[in-house]
């Protein structure tokens, strides 16, 4: 049997007015240390992002939401946060931040494989 391995995992939300706190689940990040994974699987769905919030820059948020691929990747393509070292990168992701692009706090469990953790949290948070 394999062992459980400590992670972490945060909401990605779309907030289009911060000042309203109102947003949209659209994926999750999820870091484990011990099988090296920082990984996010996000989807978004247009037509309930624009029954919830009118005018919203479908185009921005698909750059927003890519540019944490890009880092959680860890290439150079993520810029100098993603050449930072993994519990770095998904710290900085994770951080609080009032902009459309937002996560919730952090939260910990335990599994035993972390991408079918992934998956799992996404499909009860977001799909």
């Amino acid at each position: 049997m394999q062992d459980k391995h400590l992670f972490e995992y945060a909401v990605i939300r779309v907030v289009p007015r911060v000042e309203r706190e109102e947003f949209l689940n659209v994926g999750v990040i999820l870091y484990c240390a011990a099988e090296g994974f920082l990984q996010t699987k996000c989807a978004l769905n247009e037509q309930r992002l624009n029954a919830c919030f009118a005018n919203v820059d479908v185009a921005e948020l698909k750059e927003r939401l890519l540019a944490f691929e890009k880092v959680c990747a860890g290439r150079a393509q993520g810029g100098p946060i993603g050449q930072l070292p993994i519990a770095s990168r998904f710290r900085w992701l994770t951080a609080a931040r009032s902009t459309i692009v937002q996560t919730s706090p952090v939260h910990p469990g335990m599994c035993n494989d972390a991408k079918e953790t992934l998956e799992k949290l996404y499909e009860q948070l977001v799909a």
